[in-house]
């Protein structure tokens, strides 16, 4: 059997998370956790998915053996539904509160208001 040369030993990966941690004295993490505390929040109150993305741009220092390490975090946050109304149209195509086809009451031909709770006598 041959003998066990340097070649062999087990290569070491660093743990993601010490890295993470070490990236920019700990910035991109922080504003990850901070991300994924509003993400959550976010998907409870509205019921609808939404996304946590951590990406690493990483290249060459020119001239030398270092690489470079950009990171981003960017979250899309689901919302709530907007709330709708809803409108008539008149004549003219113009939206309005009142329905064009609906006869209108004349006020000054003796409606009375009737309050509710009051019995005559």
């Amino acid at each position: 059997m041959p003998d066990a040369t340097e070649d062999d030993d087990p290569q070491h990966i660093r743990p993601f998370v010490e890295f993470f941690a070490d990236l920019r004295r700990g910035a991109p993490h922080e504003e990850a956790s901070t991300a994924l505390h509003d993400l959550i929040a976010a998907v409870k109150e509205t019921r609808k998915s939404g996304r946590l993305t951590i990406t690493f741009e990483v290249g060459i220092n020119k001239g030398t053996d270092m690489v470079l390490i950009k990171d981003a975090v960017t979250t899309r946050l689901p919302r709530l539904d907007r709330p709708h109304s809803l409108w008539f149209v008149d004549g003219d195509g113009n939206p309005t509160r009142h329905d064009p086809t609906q006869l209108q009451l004349d006020v000054a031909a003796g409606v009375r208001v009737i309050t509710p709770g009051k019995k005559k006598a």
